[in-house]
């Protein structure tokens, strides 16, 4: 999918976009108008949180990273607060920000609505 046509969508009440691959948060700049991708396409469609990457990611360590993500925001933690939380741990066992900072989120921070916590 192209920005443009993600700008199209209607993801009005979309709680969580996170785009784990590689560059997703990357885009062009236009002057005067910021940066265009897919970040300002999928908030422009509705989007309340968008996570993305800045930068090539590793498999392994973005796997270790979003399932702890993951598993934070199924514990109710805030959408960027489980992200931060999420780097900070990733941080102990990789300390290089390349494998534990590539990812931003953008939005709101509040936790996800509707969720029945583990047990």
């Amino acid at each position: 999918m192209t920005a443009l046509e993600l700008a199209g969508l209607n993801l009005w009440g979309t709680q969580l976009v996170v785009l784990s691959a590689c560059d997703t948060g990357r885009g062009d700049v236009k002057l005067g108008q910021g940066v265009y991708g897919l970040r300002r396409a999928l908030v422009a469609a509705g989007a309340e949180t968008v996570v993305t990457s800045l930068w090539k990611v590793n498999d392994e360590t973005t796997r270790e990273l979003m399932e702890d993500y993951y598993a934070r925001l199924l514990a109710g933690k805030g959408r960027t607060t489980a992200l931060r939380e999420a780097m900070k741990a990733l941080r102990q066992k990789q300390p290089h920000p390349h494998d534990w900072a590539p990812f931003i989120a953008i939005g709101q921070d509040a936790p996800l609505r509707g969720l029945v916590p583990p047990r």
